[in-house]
C-alpha cells in the first residue's frame, strides 16, 4: 500500500477525518487529493472585476482545501436537530456529543468564542408563537459565526497543522476512479489537474470519499459504476431571498438565524430557510459544467444594509425517476440560459403582477442588490410550478412571522439549488457495502453543512484508529 488512509476531498469532512487521526497518534500515513487549491492560494477576481469570470478550470469559492461552505458564510450549527441525517445513523445523543467535541477544536483554531441565538427567551417565544401562527416551525439552533473571511483564517491554521504534522496534501490533483478487487476498495486512479497533467494510481488500505456538495453528481456515478449501494436522495430548489436589515432586525438580533420550516398548501413539500446572512452579501458560485447558482456570505467586519437567505423546497423522487441532480442542474441551465449565464433577480410584487423585473426598476427600490451582476428577469420562467408555489406560500407565511417579508421589493434571486448526493448505504461504522470504501460529508447524502460535515469526520477518523 501506498498509504493507510487515503482521503478524496479536502472540505470538512475530509479535513477532521485526518485531525483525529493525527489526535489519536496512531502513526498512519494518510493522503489528502483534492483538485483546488490551498486555502490561502484561493482568491476569487470578481473582488476587482467587478463580476464573475467563470475560473477554469474550477471556482475558487467552490474547490479547494476548506471546500465550498467555509466561503460561503462560515456558520457552525451547534445543534443535532439541524445539519442532515447522521443523527439517524448513529442516534441523537452520539451525533450531539460529536457536534460539541467538534466544537471545542473549532475553538482550538480560532473561532469567535460567541455563541449566536441563546438568551432571550421570551423573545425566543413571541417568534416562535407567531411561527406557531403561521404554520411554520421555528428550530432552535445555537450558531457560531466564523464569517466569511474569518473563516478562511481558521481554515488556513488546520492545513498549517495537517501539513505540519505530515499529512500529504496532493493539491491540483482529481480523483477519475475507484480502484476496486473482488468487491474491496484498494485505492484510487488519480489525475494531475492540467491539460498534461500525469495519471497515477494510488493504493490504500482505507479509501474516504469526501468530496461534498459539488462532488456529488460524481459519487453518483461512481455508485451506479461500482455498485455501491445508495438510496434516490433530496434535492433542493429553491431562490434566496433579499430585504433590508430593517425588516429582519428583531429575528437577526434575537436568533441570529432563523430556521423555519413549513409544508405549505397544496403541495405540502418541506420547504425550509437556510443559510441566514444579516448585513450579508448575495454570491454566485460556479460549478464544473459552468452551471451558475446563487449563494450568500456574511462577513464579521464587512456588512451590508441587507439581510439575505435561501428558502429551498426539497424534492424527492423514486421510481421510475431516480436522478434528482440532473433533474435541479436542468433546472438551473435554464434559469442560467434566461440571464445569460448569470444569475437571475425578481421582486416578489412583480412575480404577484405576473411580470417581470426590469434593471431601471431595480436602481429605485429601497432594497439594492447586493449582487451587482445579477439580471433583472422572470424567475418563474425558470423554476418548476409546484416549487414556485411552495415558495411563494411560505413566503406568505413568513410574512406573518416577520412583518414585511413579503413587501413588493423585496427580492428572489435563482437558482438557489443543493445538490445532495444519493443517500450511500452505510452502517453504524460509516462502512459501505465495499470493504475499504468509505463515503462522509455532504457527498455520502447523511450531512448537510459544515458542522455536521465536520463531525462526521471525526468519527471517521476515530473508527480509523480502532
Amino acid at each position: 500500500m501506498d498509504c493507510d488512509v487515503l482521503i478524496i476531498g479536502a472540505g470538512p469532512a475530509g479535513i477532521f477525518t485526518a485531525l483525529e487521526l493525527l489526535r489519536g497518534g496512531g502513526g498512519q500515513k494518510i493522503v489528502m487529493v483534492e483538485k483546488g487549491s490551498p486555502v490561502d492560494k484561493r482568491h476569487c477576481p470578481k473582488d476587482k472585476v467587478g463580476k464573475c469570470v467563470n475560473c477554469k478550470p474550477f471556482c475558487h469559492i467552490t474547490t479547494g482545501f476548506s471546500g465550498a461552505g467555509a466561503f460561503s458564510d462560515g456558520k457552525l450549527s451547534l445543534s443535532y436537530e439541524v445539519g442532515g441525517s447522521l443523527p439517524e445513523l448513529i442516534g441523537a445523543r452520539q451525533a450531539q456529543a460529536l457536534i460539541d467535541y467538534t466544537d471545542s477544536i473549532y475553538l482550538d483554531f480560532g473561532a469567535d468564542p460567541e455563541v449566536e441565538g441563546v438568551g432571550n427567551e421570551e423573545k425566543v417565544k413571541d417568534i416562535r408563537k407567531r411561527a406557531i401562527q403561521a404554520g411554520l416551525k421555528l428550530v432552535d439552533c445555537p450558531i457560531r459565526h466564523l464569517g466569511t473571511e474569518k473563516a478562511q483564517e481558521l481554515y488556513f491554521s488546520l492545513q498549517r497543522y495537517l501539513d505540519e504534522h505530515g499529512v500529504e496534501l496532493r493539491f491540483g490533483w482529481e480523483c477519475t476512479n475507484l480502484v476496486l478487487e473482488n468487491g474491496v476498495c484498494k485505492g484510487a486512479l488519480l489525475q494531475e489537474v492540467g491539460p498534461n497533467g500525469k495519471a497515477e494510481k494510488l493504493l490504500a488500505k482505507h479509501t474516504v470519499v469526501a468530496t461534498g456538495r459539488r462532488g456529488a453528481d460524481w459519487l453518483e456515478t461512481l455508485c451506479e459504476e461500482h455498485g455501491i449501494a445508495h438510496t434516490p436522495g433530496t434535492v433542493d430548489i429553491g431562490v434566496r431571498v433579499e430585504v433590508r436589515n430593517e425588516i429582519m432586525e428583531d429575528v437577526n438580533n434575537v436568533l441570529y438565524e432563523s430556521k423555519l420550516i413549513g409544508y405549505p398548501k397544496p403541495f405540502k413539500n418541506k420547504v425550509r430557510t437556510f443559510c441566514q446572512n444579516p448585513g450579508g452579501f448575495v454570491s454566485q458560485e460556479n460549478y464544473d459544467n459552468d452551471l451558475a447558482v446563487v449563494n450568500g456570505h456574511s462577513y464579521k467586519e464587512q456588512k451590508s444594509p441587507n439581510t439575505n437567505l435561501a428558502i429551498l423546497c426539497s424534492h424527492n423522487f423514486s421510481e421510475p425517476f431516480n436522478q434528482p441532480i440532473a433533474y435541479a442542474q436542468k433546472i438551473g441551465e435554464l434559469a442560467n440560459m434566461l440571464g445569460a449565464g448569470h444569475i437571475l433577480v425578481q421582486r416578489y410584487g412583480d412575480i404577484l403582477d405576473g411580470k417581470r423585473t426590469w434593471q431601471p426598476e431595480l436602481a429605485t427600490a429601497n432594497v439594492k442588490p447586493t449582487l451587482p451582476d445579477a439580471i433583472a428577469g422572470d424567475i418563474t420562467a425558470a423554476l418548476p410550478y409546484r416549487s414556485m408555489v411552495n415558495i411563494m406560500g411560505f413566503i406568505q407565511a413568513m410574512d406573518h412571522v416577520v412583518p414585511g417579508f413579503a413587501s413588493t421589493e423585496t427580492l428572489l434571486y435563482a437558482p438557489e439549488l443543493k445538490f445532495y448526493s444519493n443517500r450511500v448505504k452505510m452502517d453504524t461504522r460509516l462502512q459501505t457495502n465495499i470493504g475499504g470504501l468509505y463515503c462522509l460529508g455532504d457527498s455520502s447524502g447523511w450531512t448537510r453543512g459544515l458542522m455536521m460535515a465536520s463531525a462526521m469526520g471525526v468519527l471517521m477518523g476515530r473508527i480509523l484508529q480502532s
